[in-house]
C-alpha cells in the first residue's frame, strides 16, 4: 500500500478511485486533508430512539423503520401528501410529508428510515416528520450499519455519495489520517478551556461515543478555524494600518451643517454617532476603512452623504458605487432631493447610457466638474478617471468581490473607503466576517415611517389574502407578491412566479400585474421596476430579486408564498420593501403549514434579532451568506455558542502576530500554514513582506 500523505490526492484512497473522486470533487474535497475535514453537520443519537408502537400521540420522537408502503394522496384543496408506513418488530406508524410530493421518487419500499417529529392524531397515529434519514436500502436487509445506542454520524453528500458511503470511507481511513495531524497549540490553553487535543477532537467528531463527546470535539475545532481566520484578519489589519496614510480632511462645516439645517426630520443617534465615528476617521492621518451595517430603513444613505460631503468640501470628489442601474438612479434620485437645497448636483455613470453620455460623464469626472458620481461597475471601467478622488462609498458591497471594490478605490490616491451593508447581522459574525474593518451600526429607524403588521395565514386562508390586497389595491396602494421558483417542476411542489403572474391577470384584467425574476435581461428587468416605481403596474409578481436596494414608498402589501423556503434574514430583507413610506403595511406569509419559526418573525422586526434567530437556526453552513473573493467560509463554528472562543482567537492571534507578523518564526511554521490551507487569501497576505 502507498505512503499515505495529507496532499495525497482522493482517488488514490482505498475504497474511492477515479469516479468516486469525481463525485468528492463536488464536495470540495481533492486530497486526503480534505476527508478528514469534511465533517458530520448532525448526528442520530440512536440511544432515544422509540420503538414504533410506544410512539404516542403528542410526543415528540425518532423512531427507525422499513418502509413497507407508500403514496401520494391529493387533499380537496389541492395539496398533495406524501405518506410512507414504517414497521419495526414493535409495529407501524404512517409517515406524512405535506406538500413534498417528489419524495415519492427519493423514498422506496424496503428502505430502512429513521424519522423524527411529532406524534399527531389524524385518522389514527401518525407523524409528520421534521426530518428524515434513509439509513439503508431495500438490497442491505437487515445489514443497516446502525444499532441501538450508537451516535450515527451524518455527512453532507452529493450525487453518486451518499452520507452512508462516506461515513464508511471515513471510518476506513480515519485513524491513518488523524496519525498526521499533530497538535499545535499550547497545552496549557487546551486546558484552560477543557478542549481535547486536535487528534482526540477529530477522532470525536467523526467516531462519538455520545453526543456530548462530538460537541466537545467540534468546539475544540472551531477554536482552530476562529484562529486560523483571526490569523488572516489580523494580518490585513497589519498590512493596511502600515500603508494607510491617507488624506486627512478638515472639518469645514460648510456643505454638511447645510444639510442638517436643511433635512426634512431629525437624525436619530445611531445616525449622529456613526457620523462622529467617520468623522473622527476621515480627519486622522491613517485611511479610513469602515463598514456602516444597518437593518432596512435605519438611513444608512444619509450618513454616507454626509460623509461624502465632508470630502467635497474639502476640495475632493466622491464615488458612490451601488450593484444595481435601478439602485444607483434610485440613489440620484434620492442624494439629488436632498442636495437640491445646497445647489449641489449628483452625476450619474451606468452602463445602459449611449456612447455620447459616458464620455460626457467620463469628461466631467476627469476634470473635476462633477464633485459627486453615483454608478455601477461603469465606474470601475479603465476609461474613467477623476481628478481628486478623496472617498469611495459602496453600496451592498457583498455584492461586489473584493477585485471589483479595488479597481475603483485604485481611482484615486489613497481615498477613504466607506462600505454599507442592508445584512443585519449579530456582532460576532461581523468580528468574523469583517474583523479587518471597523464597524458602525445602525438599528434605530428614523421617524416617519410606517408601521409593517406580519401575519401567518394557511393556504386555507389564500383567497381571503388576496381578496384584502386587491381592495388595498384598488385603494391606489401597490403590492408585491413573492415566489420562491420562477417555474413550476416535478421535483418541487411549489407554487411559481410565472404561473401566479398569469393567474393574477386573468383575475383581475383591469389590474396592471409586473413579472420580474433573475432570467429576464437586465434592460427588461429594469423596465419592469421602473413601471412598478412609477406607478403604473399595481402588482409586482417577483423572486427575491427584489430583496435589495428596492424604494417604492407606495408599495404597503407583500405576500410571500411558501414561506418556510426562505432563510428568517431573507424574509427580513424581503420584508423591508415595504414599509418605506408613511402608511401602515402589510406582509402575509403564505404557507401550507403552521410554523413556530415563522411566528416568531412575524413577532419581531428587529433585524438583529431575526439575523440572530437565523443562524441558530442554520447552525453549520454557509454562515457568510454569498460568497465572494477574499470572504470566509466558517464551516465548524457555531454562533452565538462559540463566542468565547471567537475572543479566545482574536486573543491568541493578536499576541502571535504583535511578535511575529508574518509568522516566519519556526514555531510559527504549522500555524501559518494551515491558515494557507483554509483560507486562500492568506496566501496573499503573507506573501507581502
Amino acid at each position: 500500500m502507498p505512503v499515505l500523505y495529507l496532499d495525497t490526492p482522493i482517488k488514490f484512497l482505498k475504497g474511492i478511485g477515479e469516479r468516486r473522486a469525481e463525485a468528492f470533487e463536488r464536495l470540495g474535497i481533492s486530497v486526503a486533508q480534505d476527508l478528514l475535514w469534511h465533517l458530520p453537520h448532525r448526528y442520530v443519537d440512536a440511544s432515544t430512539v422509540t420503538p414504533l408502537a410506544r410512539a404516542r400521540v403528542g410526543a415528540d420522537v425518532a423512531c427507525v423503520g422499513q418502509v413497507v408502503d407508500k403514496g401520494v394522496l391529493p387533499t380537496r384543496k389541492g395539496l398533495r401528501i406524501f405518506h410512507a408506513v414504517l414497521r419495526d418488530q414493535s409495529g407501524t406508524l404512517e409517515c406524512a410529508w405535506p406538500g413534498q410530493a417528489f419524495l415519492d421518487r427519493t423514498i422506496e419500499v424496503g428502505q430502512t428510515l429513521l424519522v423524527a417529529g411529532p406524534i399527531r392524531f389524524y385518522h389514527g397515529r401518525q407523524m409528520a416528520p421534521r426530518e428524515y434519514l434513509i439509513l439503508a436500502g431495500p438490497e442491505d436487509g437487515e445489514n443497516t450499519g446502525w444499532q441501538q445506542g450508537k451516535v450515527l454520524p451524518v455527512y453532507p453528500a452529493t450525487a453518486g455519495l451518499s452520507h452512508k458511503i462516506i461515513r464508511s470511507l471515513i471510518e476506513r481511513h480515519l485513524d491513518a489520517l488523524v496519525a498526521l495531524s499533530p497538535e499545535i497549540l499550547p497545552a496549557d490553553l487546551l486546558a484552560r478551556f477543557a478542549l481535547p487535543t486536535l487528534p482526540n477532537a477529530l477522532r470525536a467528531v467523526h467516531r462519538p461515543g455520545s453526543v456530548a463527546e462530538a460537541e466537545r470535539g467540534r468546539r475544540r475545532l472551531a477554536l482552530d478555524e476562529l484562529l486560523d481566520l483571526q490569523v488572516m484578519l489580523g494580518r490585513a489589519r497589519h498590512l493596511a494600518k502600515r500603508g494607510r496614510t491617507g488624506i486627512r480632511f478638515e472639518v469645514k462645516k460648510q456643505l454638511t451643517t447645510a444639510l442638517k439645517d436643511a433635512l426634512p426630520w431629525t437624525l436619530t443617534a445611531d445616525q449622529r454617532q456613526a457620523i462622529r465615528e467617520i468623522t473622527a476617521d476621515m480627519t486622522a492621518p491613517e485611511r479610513m476603512h469602515r463598514l456602516l451595517m444597518g437593518d432596512v430603513g435605519t438611513g444608512k444613505t444619509v450618513v454616507a452623504l454626509f460623509a461624502m460631503l465632508l470630502a467635497i468640501e474639502n476640495g475632493y470628489q466622491a464615488a458612490f458605487m451601488a450593484p444595481t442601474e435601478l439602485l444607483a438612479e434610485q440613489h440620484q434620485a434620492t442624494l439629488s432631493r436632498l442636495l437640491a437645497p445646497l445647489g449641489l448636483a449628483p452625476d450619474l455613470l451606468v452602463g445602459r447610457f449611449a456612447p455620447s453620455e459616458k464620455t460626457a460623464a467620463r469628461e466631467r469626472l476627469r476634470s473635476g466638474t462633477s464633485r459627486l458620481a453615483i454608478g455601477t461597475h461603469a465606474l470601475m471601467q479603465e476609461q474613467v478617471a477623476f481628478q481628486r478622488l478623496g472617498l469611495v462609498v459602496i453600496d451592498e458591497q457583498h455584492r461586489f468581490g473584493v477585485e471589483q471594490r479595488a479597481a475603483l478605490i485604485g481611482k484615486g490616491s489613497a481615498p477613504d473607503v466607506l462600505l454599507l451593508t442592508a445584512t443585519p447581522i449579530p456582532r460576532s459574525l461581523a468580528l468574523t466576517r469583517y474583523g479587518d474593518l471597523d464597524l458602525s451600526v445602525l438599528r434605530e429607524k428614523p421617524p416617519g415611517r410606517g408601521l409593517v403588521r406580519t401575519a401567518v395565514r394557511t393556504g386555507g386562508q389564500r383567497e381571503r389574502v388576496l381578496g384584502f390586497l386587491e381592495s388595498q389595491c384598488r385603494a391606489g396602494k401597490q403590492a408585491y407578491v413573492v415566489l420562491p421558483v420562477i417555474e413550476e417542476t416535478e421535483k418541487a411542489d411549489l407554487r411559481a412566479a410565472t404561473t401566479m403572474a398569469t393567474t393574477l391577470r386573468k383575475r383581475w384584467p383591469d389590474l396592471s400585474v409586473g413579472l420580474v425574476h433573475g432570467r429576464l435581461k437586465p434592460e427588461e428587468r429594469d423596465q419592469v421596476m421602473e413601471s412598478f416605481r412609477a406607478g403604473a403596474t399595481a402588482v409586482l409578481v417577483a423572486t427575491t430579486v427584489i430583496e435589495v436596494g428596492i424604494d417604492v414608498p407606495n408599495a404597503s402589501i407583500m405576500v410571500i408564498e411558501h414561506p418556510e423556503r426562505f432563510g428568517l434574514a431573507q424574509l427580513h430583507q424581503l420584508r423591508g420593501r415595504i414599509g418605506r413610506g408613511s402608511d401602515e403595511s402589510h406582509c402575509i406569509l403564505l404557507s401550507e403549514r403552521d410554523s413556530e419559526r415563522l411566528r416568531i418573525f412575524a413577532s419581531t422586526d428587529d433585524g438583529f434579532r431575526i439575523a440572530e434567530l437565523d443562524l441558530e437556526e442554520r447552525r453549520q453552513g454557509d454562515l457568510l451568506g454569498e460568497r465572494q473573493s477574499g470572504s470566509a467560509d466558517l464551516r465548524v463554528a457555531r454562533f452565538p455558542e462559540d463566542n468565547d472562543l471567537l475572543s479566545v482567537a482574536r486573543e491568541m492571534a493578536s499576541d502571535v502576530l504583535d511578535r511575529d507578523p508574518g509568522l516566519d518564526r519556526a514555531n510559527h511554521a504549522a500555524l501559518k500554514g494551515r491558515a494557507v490551507r483554509r483560507f486562500p487569501r492568506a496566501e496573499a497576505l503573507f506573501r507581502v513582506g
